[in-house]
C-alpha cells in the first residue's frame, strides 16, 4: 500500500459542491495526521458549472490521468436534469470507457449521491449491491435494472466498488476509507478535526473502542482519551490525567462519564483489551512485552485481562 495514494475526482457538469468538497476535505486534512494524499481534479471538459452556479475549473483532461492500482476515483454527485440527458451520454461515452478501463486494472470506485448514475451508465456496477440518495433509489433501480440497489444505508461496498447516500453521507465513505487504509484511531482524528461524529456503514462489522464513545464534543475528554490510547504503557494517575487538562480529579471524573457514559477506568481497560488483542496476533512479540505495551506490571495482570466473562452455571 503507497502511503502517498492518488484520489481523483471526477467532476462534472451540475456537480454538487458538498459531495465534491466534503470528501476532498477529509483527504486534505488526512495529511495534518501524516497520510497525505495526491488530489486530482479531472473532466470531460476543462470547465463545469456546480448546480449552486459556481463555475469550477480549469479541469485536467481524462486522457492526462493515470491512477494506479489501489487508487481512488470519487464522483460526486451531480443533477437529475443532466444525468437523464441525451448529452450525458454523448458526453461521458468516453469517461464510461475510461471508468471500465480503471476498475479492471484495481483502482477503487466511489460514488456519492447520484454519481451512482455514473458509475451505472458504465456498467460497472451490474450485480453489484449498491445505493444512491433516498429519493433517486427507485429511479436507479428502474434504469439500471441489473443493479442490487440497497436503501436504509450509508454507503454500500461491492468488489472495490463504493456507492453512498445524499450528500454528508460522501464525508462518512471517505472517513471509512481512511479507517481501512490508516485504521480506527486514525480516521477518528481526522473526523474530530472536521467536527464530525464517525459514522459506520452497514457493510463493516466490527466494532471498536477508538470510534466508540467518541460521539461528544468535549474538548478536554478528547484530550484525555488521545492521551490514554497513546500512552498506554505510561499508564497515568487520576491525578496526573486531571492536571493535563487543568481539572480536579473529581471534576475530570464526573465530565468523563457524562460525556462517554463510562468511567475513565473502564474506558482505559477497553483500550487495554483491544490493544491486547491486536498484539498478539504479532508471532514475534512474547507475553511480557505485550504485557508493557499494555500497561501492565506482569503477565498475570494481561492474563486476567483477557479472561471470558464466565457464563452463568446451568441450573441442571
Amino acid at each position: 500500500m503507497n502511503a502517498l495514494a492518488h484520489v481523483i475526482f471526477l467532476v462534472l457538469p451540475g456537480v454538487h459542491l458538498l459531495d465534491l468538497t466534503g470528501p476532498v476535505q477529509v483527504f486534505y486534512e488526512a495529511a495534518t495526521y501524516g497520510q497525505p494524499y495526491q488530489l486530482t481534479y479531472c473532466s470531460y471538459r476543462s470547465a463545469v458549472p456546480s448546480s449552486a452556479g459556481l463555475g469550477l475549473g480549469p479541469l485536467v483532461a481524462l486522457e492526462g490521468v493515470a491512477p494506479q492500482p489501489g487508487d481512488f476515483v470519487f464522483v460526486p454527485g451531480l443533477e437529475m436534469e443532466y444525468l437523464r440527458s441525451a448529452a450525458f451520454r454523448e458526453e461521458g461515452a468516453a469517461l464510461f470507457a475510461w471508468l471500465r478501463t480503471q476498475y479492471a486494472r484495481g483502482v477503487r470506485l466511489c460514488a456519492i449521491c447520484t454519481g451512482a448514475f455514473v458509475l451505472a451508465e458504465a456498467g460497472v456496477l451490474d450485480g453489484r449491491k449498491c445505493t444512491t440518495h433516498w429519493r433517486r433509489l427507485a429511479e436507479l433501480q428502474a434504469r439500471y435494472p441489473r443493479l442490487a440497489t440497497q436503501g436504509d444505508t450509508l454507503f454500500v461496498q461491492d468488489s472495490g466498488l463504493y456507492t453512498s447516500a445524499g450528500v454528508t453521507a460522501g464525508i462518512d465513505l471517505a472517513l471509512y476509507l481512511l479507517e481501512e487504509r490508516h485504521g480506527p484511531l486514525f480516521a477518528t482524528k481526522v473526523a474530530r478535526e472536521l467536527v464530525v461524529y464517525l459514522r459506520r456503514g452497514a457493510g463493516h462489522r466490527q466494532q471498536s473502542v477508538y470510534l466508540d464513545y467518541r460521539n461528544h464534543l468535549h474538548a478536554a475528554v478528547h484530550q484525555v482519551q488521545d492521551w490514554l490510547t497513546e500512552n498506554l504503557a505510561t499508564g497515568a494517575t487520576l491525578e496526573a490525567l486531571a492536571e493535563l487538562v487543568n481539572m480536579s480529579p473529581r471534576t475530570l471524573t464526573r465530565t468523563f462519564r457524562n460525556a462517554t457514559g463510562i468511567s475513565i477506568n473502564a474506558y482505559t481497560t477497553a483500550l487495554r483489551r483491544e490493544l491486547a488483542a491486536t498484539l498478539r496476533r504479532n508471532p514475534a512479540l512474547t507475553q511480557e512485552a505485550i504485557a508493557a505495551q499494555c500497561g501492565f506490571r506482569s503477565v498475570r495482570q494481561l492474563q486476567r485481562l483477557l479472561l471470558p466473562v464466565p457464563s452463568s452455571p446451568n441450573p441442571s
